[in-house]
């Protein structure tokens, strides 16, 4: 019996970056770990403002300081596309129909966008009045 040995090809690790398709995917997998940093912040406010004035005034100022505004910029940036590639995806994921016939996507889409509309004039509602 002989020894056969496989052949390997050598694979860049910069391979996703050759075609959009994999370079979106591998930013949309990305975007979850900004995701997460959004959650934590969020709660760190919440606990801030639990805890009194003089805590919500140092979140404040901590958060205005310029690496944390950059930080907060490049998140939303991923939280953006995040958002954009999940609305694109839920047609291809979810199938509506109504009345028996099926729900063409860009409804899907569009019913979407126009709740997220709704959702963020109420909570814009909430916090200006």
């Amino acid at each position: 019996m002989t020894d056969v040995q496989m052949y390997h090809r050598r694979m860049s690790t910069w391979w996703w970056t050759k075609k959009r398709s994999y370079f979106v995917f591998v930013m949309r997998e990305l975007s979850s770990l900004f995701i997460a940093w959004f959650v934590v912040y969020l709660v760190l406010f919440v606990r801030a403002v639990g805890r009194g004035e003089a805590a919500y005034d140092d979140f404040l100022d901590r958060a205005a300081s310029p690496w944390l505004v950059a930080v907060n910029l490049v998140a939303f940036g991923f939280l953006v596309l995040h958002m954009v590639t999940w609305f694109l995806l839920t047609p291809r994921a979810m199938v509506v129909s109504v009345r028996g016939r099926p729900v063409p996507p860009a409804a899907i889409i569009g019913g979407q966008y126009a709740g997220l509309a709704v959702v963020s004039l109420l909570i814009f509602w909430l916090v200006t009045r």
